[in-house]
């Protein structure tokens, strides 16, 4: 008995878990997910732990210092701004904002490159020559100038910032997928799904994108904190969400008046961007250093 399940095959790992098990060894790497799980949660959960309205205002608590300074209150925490509202409170609503923007942006975004990245490197001749001069037009242009030209003409709004960033986000996946793509239409599976007569969208879909997905995901992984930051940027700005709506960018921007007295109004919000996009950078490095190859070596 024991003979026969010892000549028992063992199922081999399949890549993805030996990669996981990579990133698992990576401790800072995963104690950077957590953190960025954490405000996942905590913008789930924001009405739950949100101890305050974070739209409900109060002149009496007109740039209420924090709990712990002279005239604070440990019910606000974090203090007030300038229309007494909460700041702990807006940080956990304008959570939601930052990390549902950089998510819909990456996720249109990259659907939209994998396309025409596939199409690019597996068609080639004129499809890969117009896709490829779209790329190089879109990235002659700097990300922030060419937002802040769309929302100008789109004007402000959740859907617009959305728009705005995922126009020339696409260029960045479609890069990655067409490079990847080049190398593998010439691989053997490819050729024989070729010889076997399967369609062009079949090997694209079936044979070549299955493969070339772990390097889409980490760089889909990276770009989040850049989207995240870019949105901040235009909602500094004042092309981004309007106010009431509670955002990180905004909120930095209220308070430029009062930094030198009323620190905690731009501190707090701006703490909350350079947490969130540090740990996201850190967890995807992690990610490209277990599911990338070269550069795990």
């Amino acid at each position: 008995m024991n003979t026969a399940i010892a000549s028992m095959p063992v199922k081999a790992d399949s890549p993805f878990r030996r990669n996981m098990a990579i990133f698992a060894e990576n401790r800072l790497a995963v104690g950077s997910a957590v953190v960025v799980l954490l405000f996942i949660i905590m913008a789930i959960a924001a009405p739950l732990i949100a101890p305050h309205d974070p739209n409900e205002t109060d002149l009496f608590r007109r740039l209420q210092p924090p709990g712990w300074k002279v005239g604070g209150d440990w019910s606000f925490v974090l203090g007030c701004d300038a229309l007494g509202r909460d700041i702990l409170s807006r940080i956990i609503y304008g959570s939601r904002i930052s990390i549902f923007i950089g998510a819909a942006v990456i996720l249109v975004a990259t659907t939209v490159g994998i396309a025409a990245g596939l199409a690019a490197g597996y068609l080639r001749g004129w499809v890969d020559v117009v896709i490829s001069r779209v790329v190089d037009i879109l990235l002659g242009f700097p990300y922030l100038i060419f937002a802040i030209g769309l929302m100008a003409m789109m004007g402000p709004g959740l859907a617009n910032i959305i728009m705005a960033l995922a126009y020339k986000e696409w260029v960045i996946p479609c890069r990655v997928v067409r490079g990847e793509t080049l190398a593998a239409r010439e691989l053997e599976y490819v050729e024989a799904a070729r010889a076997l007569g399967a369609s062009s969208r079949h090997i694209m879909m079936k044979e070549i994108l299955p493969n070339i997905l772990s390097p889409v995901i980490v760089v889909a992984t990276i770009r989040i904190a850049h989207v995240i930051i870019l949105e901040a940027s235009l909602s500094f700005l004042g092309l981004g969400v309007q106010p009431p709506t509670a955002s990180w960018g905004s909120m930095v921007a209220d308070g430029r008046a009062f930094i030198l007295e009323a620190w905690w109004v731009s501190t707090f919000p701006g703490l909350a961007i350079l947490l969130l996009v540090l740990a996201i950078n850190v967890a995807s490095q992690g990610l490209r250093d277990a599911f990338d190859p070269r550069f795990s070596e």
